[in-house]
């Protein structure tokens, strides 16, 4: 991913990392890369709040952070920031999202595809309580998605999605992938109006 990001760009580009599931290992190696391919990283931690329903798998962990914690994660002085699962591969200037403007949203995401019919039997958000409960809104995906942390903070929007969080953790069904479950689940609440996710067409 980072390497694909590089190659579409000439803007400066700076990544930051989750220091709690970096390996020693890859503590050691990224000043050289970072060196090398001439980007800036800056590693982020928080510990999870006691009073939240903790997560004991490592992989719903990372979901978590990449969900609950953006407005406690990064510095005051971060405007945006887009996040990238580790496994995509980028192949657009990622400036051109940073720019996207969101319309007072704070944050921006992609809709699930549905252009391929063979895939319909998983598309699970097509039937059951997730056809019920969006209607003809888009299921939104969080491999990919733009953050206004400005906006985001102003909102609130991190109090609001960790009371999600714990509320959808009473239905087993709806926290099974409570990582792209709460974007969908808040787009479509009355009392988040001002709390609204911006889709984002490619």
């Amino acid at each position: 991913m980072m390497l694909s990001v590089l190659k579409h760009t000439q803007n400066p580009v700076k990544f930051w990392f989750l220091k709690n599931f970096l390996s020693p290992y890859f503590k050691d190696f990224i000043p050289k890369m970072a060196q090398e391919y001439g980007f800036q990283y800056e590693l982020v931690q928080y510990k999870w709040p006691r009073w939240l329903l903790q997560q004991t798998e490592k992989q719903r962990i990372i979901w978590g952070y990449k969900i609950l914690f953006l407005d406690v994660l990064f510095p005051l002085s971060v405007k945006k920031i887009i996040f990238v699962d580790a496994d995509q591969v980028v192949r657009t200037d990622m400036k051109e999202l940073l720019e996207i403007p969101l319309g007072g949203a704070p944050y921006g995401y992609t809709p699930f595809c549905d252009s391929r019919p063979e895939m319909d039997g998983f598309r699970f958000w097509n039937r059951g309580y997730w056809k019920n409960h969006l209607g003809k809104r888009s299921y939104h995906i969080s491999a990919l998605y733009i953050i206004d942390l400005q906006r985001f903070r102003l909102l609130a929007a991190g109090d609001r999605l960790r009371g999600q969080y714990q509320m959808l953790s009473q239905d087993p069904n709806r926290f099974l992938k409570f990582n792209i479950n709460i974007p969908s689940v808040v787009l479509v609440q009355q009392y988040y109006e001002h709390c609204t996710v911006h889709i984002i067409v490619f």
